[in-house]
């Protein structure tokens, strides 16, 4: 199995190591997989992660959150008999698939309709995180960094 190398990176990058995991992880993973899933973009801030899950109930569905892995898992309480089947297409089997969240995103909401389970999610930014302006001085004039305010807005 070919390796992928990130060395070179750390040279002048400090601080993406978890990036560079995170990269290497997905390299290995394979694509696809059961259950199949999409995931959606709705706006800068919020996604959708939607999982087809037919033939299981909400209690037989478990989504847990924990620091920034969200593990989306399926446990069959009652599978179905054996039959005298001439093609079986259909996947009877229990799931668990985990996706690796950014820094900010929340769940917010979980939804099974209609054989599909939607995952809501949202990054919230908080405010100290946020870009700012950066007033620049000329030379005299005081403090050279300051934020700006709603204040300073309406003032210039």
């Amino acid at each position: 199995m070919t390796t992928l190398d990130f060395s070179p990176l750390f040279r002048s990058m400090i601080g993406f190591d978890r990036l560079a995991n995170s990269l290497e992880t997905a390299y290995r993973s394979e694509p696809g997989g059961y259950p199949p899933y999409n995931v959606e973009l709705h706006d800068e801030n919020r996604y959708r992660i939607t999982l087809a899950v037919a033939g299981f109930t909400d209690e037989e569905l478990d989504i847990e959150a924990k620091e920034n892995l969200l593990t989306v898992s399926g446990q069959r309480s009652n599978p179905e008999a054996e039959g005298n089947f001439l093609y079986r297409g259909i996947a009877n089997r229990s799931f668990e698939r985990k996706f690796q969240l950014a820094d900010y995103v929340k769940v917010v909401e979980a939804k099974l309709e209609n054989g599909l389970l939607h995952v809501d999610l949202v990054r919230e930014v908080p405010e100290a995180m946020k870009p700012r302006r950066i007033e620049i001085r000329g030379t005299g004039q005081g403090q050279a960094i300051g934020h700006e305010t709603e204040q300073t807005k309406e003032a210039a």
